[in-house]
């Protein structure tokens, strides 16, 4: 059964949320915060140069006087106030949009007494209770039908911005970590056995896995279309991509996630959704508490900025969340961290909307939802790498943009899909760094093996002259070869003795068996590594899969920046309005588990692609030298710190 995608349903225009510079703030609104003084944190908000707050407005708990039975008002809020009401008028007043936030996933132990049949059950027919509230199923009569009726009490009540749903779906494991795996009630068993005439499994498969996407997005479907219907002009945000105005995603921290540290998670997020879905704004929190039982505690300054930085960089919203209010944080560094980037923001606001990438050469990622393993550590070694060479690039979960947008060259690493074969037949470069074969020569006689601990020789260092110096490289894991490459450029070389010291690789032998494989088709071209180099450059960095893997792009795209600067300058090239867009990122700051100040960098030397009248960094209040020579702009940029912008006109 095909995986369930529902339509968009957009407003009647182009919503506010891509047409005007977004600098996000969100509180997570706790039921003691209902008697908050509205008008002061309205007043805070503007002080921080915030346009847009998310604020809590229903759910777990009504931060407004609801007349629904089963929408449990505040029971700190006043009987003669309308906090959330009064939030919108004080937050308007200063020229700031509100997006109310609803969380359905969850309700008191009253509204399951009243209807158990809406609640999540566990294996055991048992419900799902966490700090005494009750979870409840996506399938169930609260999700499909109650809270639709909270939604239009709340929509017809209030002139919102927009809506957020936070904790959407059937969640397998609660705030603890505790697994409590899928949905036994009998709505799902009953939709499931629609489905697929079949009982509901014990164990979740592939298909169980279809059956709550599709669930999910049924659910969201109506929210938009309700959300629509009631308010035209708000936007409709959720963590889901289906139905939803905005792509709403985190740059967040937990004390068990696997080191090392990913220091391009706002890049990586909101490159991949503006430039998946181009149409819909991205909006990824910058979350400030190390995890959950720590929501108190921050992460460090220096995080909270790099963070920021590559929200904008890549053409998404500012966006910076807390708990509680303003007034009740117990750290403010994460605060005092984000404010000056905000105020920033705001004084330069005309140079971050309605802005996208630039760049000729896009990344492939994985789609969701298609029961296929996706290798995230391949990804990421290759988006390192592209980001350290500062090669611009956009990333992309689907194949929208073949026939509206042009790119030099398309990377994979593990996601190649036939149709690709159109684009290089017409002129495009393919690199496909992978065990896993493009399915366009997928029929060609290929030889598989796996947990290989062994080598790659380079044959052709004509092919490769940045590894004059590098005979061997590194190959563990899996490697496919294809059959009848003639002169591969890099071989096989099985495994051979490593130990003791006296017998190291005595045996070593070589073959003829091939390590590339590379291919002209049409007017294009494939270029694949058939074993995992990118993943093996995430996990060790080594010099050897670098320069492998830069004398491969290098061979088929030209560079639209030339530079001198270090690695850990992140560099992305966006277009807006007739201007070109340098963002400058300084990661330099980011050791292991740690985020310091980053060291300033002086006198980087950057040749653009294109012809340039006048550059202008706009942090450094500088105009930068501008010289064109040879289908390039050259500039000198005299300091970097933490952030620069340099326009190009």
């Amino acid at each position: 059964m095909a995986v369930f995608c529902a339509a968009f349903l957009a407003p009647a225009e182009e919503g506010w949320w891509m047409k005007e510079p977004i600098r996000w703030f969100q509180t997570n609104l706790r039921d003691v915060d209902t008697g908050l003084d509205s008008r002061r944190l309205a007043r805070q908000l503007a002080d921080f140069k915030a346009n847009v707050v998310l604020f809590g407005m229903g759910g777990i708990t009504a931060h407004y006087p609801t007349k629904m039975e089963f929408h449990q008002r505040s029971p700190y809020m006043p009987e003669d106030r309308d906090m959330f009401g009064e939030m919108v008028k004080a937050s308007h007043a200063h020229g700031i949009r509100v997006v109310g936030r609803f969380d359905f996933s969850k309700t008191p132990k009253y509204v399951y007494d009243a209807h158990p049949e809406w609640a999540f059950r566990k294996a055991d027919g048992q419900p799902v209770i966490y700090n005494g509230l009750y979870s409840m199923c996506i399938n169930g009569g609260y999700y499909r039908d109650y809270a639709m009726r909270i939604l239009a009490e709340a929509l017809q009540a209030y002139e919102v911005d927009g809506l957020f749903f936070n904790m959407f779906g059937n969640q397998s494991t609660d705030y603890s970590g505790k697994f409590v795996g899928h949905c036994h009630c009998d709505s799902c068993k009953r939709l499931y056995r629609e489905y697929y005439n079949k009982e509901l499994p014990k164990t979740p498969d592939e298909q169980h896995q279809q059956f709550m996407f599709r669930s999910s997005r049924e659910v969201a479907a109506e929210i938009g279309k309700l959300i629509h219907e009631k308010r035209p002009k708000a936007g409709y945000f959720n963590y889901i991509q289906e139905s939803t105005d905005g792509i709403m995603s985190e740059s967040n921290t937990a004390i068990k996630r696997p080191l090392p540290l990913w220091p391009y998670t706002s890049s990586d997020n909101v490159n991949r959704a503006r430039n998946s879905q181009p149409g819909k704004m991205s909006v990824n929190l910058c979350m400030q508490f190390l995890d959950y039982p720590w929501r108190f505690a921050m992460v460090p300054s220096g995080e909270i900025g790099i963070r920021l930085w590559q929200n904008v960089a890549h053409g998404g919203a500012l966006a910076f969340a807390i708990n509680g209010t303003i007034g009740g944080i117990q750290d403010r560094t994460a605060y005092h961290a984000a404010k000056p980037v905000f105020e920033w923001m705001a004084a330069n606001e005309k140079y971050y909307v309605k802005s996208e990438s630039a760049a000729r050469v896009m990344l492939l990622r994985g789609p969701p939802g298609t029961g296929r393993n996706y290798g995230t550590e391949a990804y990421r070694g290759m988006f390192r790498f592209l980001s350290e060479q500062h090669i611009p690039f956009a990333v992309s979960e689907n194949l929208d943009w073949m026939g509206t947008r042009k790119f030099d060259l398309v990377i994979a690493t593990d996601w190649a899909p036939k149709e690709l074969a159109g684009y290089v037949s017409a002129g495009g470069k393919l690199f496909v760094a992978s065990p896993e074969p493009p399915e366009m020569v997928a029929s060609r006689p290929m030889k598989r093996e796996a947990d290989l601990e062994t080598y790659m020789r380079v044959r052709d260092k004509q092919r490769f002259p940045s590894l004059k110096d590098v005979d061997l490289l590194m190959l563990h894991g899996a490697w496919t070869e294809p059959l009848g490459v003639a002169k591969p450029a890099l071989t096989f070389v099985p495994p051979s003795m490593f130990g003791p010291p006296e017998k190291i690789h005595v045996d070593m032998k070589d073959t003829d068996r091939a390590g590339l494989f590379e291919e002209k088709v049409g007017s294009g071209k494939l270029v694949w590594a058939p074993w995992d180099v990118a993943a093996l450059y995430y996990r060790h960095s080594m010099d050897g899969h670098r320069l492998m893997m830069r004398d491969i792009v290098d061979g088929l795209v030209k560079r639209q920046i030339r530079t001198d600067a270090h690695p850990l300058v992140e560099m992305s090239l966006m277009k807006q309005q007739g201007r070109t867009l340098l963002h400058l990122v300084n990661l330099s700051g980011h050791s292991q588990t740690a985020y310091f100040d980053p060291l300033p960098m002086r006198r980087i030397r950057i040749e653009v692609e294109g012809t340039f009248r006048s550059a202008k960094a706009l942090r450094g209040a500088a105009a930068v030298s501008a010289k064109a020579s040879a289908g390039y702009t050259s500039l000198v940029l005299a300091e970097l710190k933490d952030y620069e912008l340099i326009v190009l006109e």
